[in-house]
């Protein structure tokens, strides 16, 4: 445990880590909110921006008329 002053309040605190005093956490928790605002489920499926185009070669219709070029230079 150490003694430093509450970089919030400023009031002299022993505490085990650093930061806000135990007060200026509930009054933080109080005024923020420490609960998910989401209830827990299942998460979502994913699906891409409308700006989100998928590639040419990922693309079914476009295989068939896919022809790769030429190796051999």
């Amino acid at each position: 445990m150490s003694s430093f002053g509450c970089p919030r309040c400023g009031k002299e605190v022993t505490e085990r880590f650093y930061g806000p005093c135990r007060d200026c956490r509930a009054q933080l928790t109080e005024t923020m909110g420490s609960k998910p605002s989401a209830e827990v489920g299942e998460p979502s499926r994913y699906e891409p921006k409308m700006n989100v185009v998928p590639n040419f070669v990922a693309t079914k219709d476009d295989l068939d008329d896919f022809e790769p070029e030429p190796e051999g230079r």
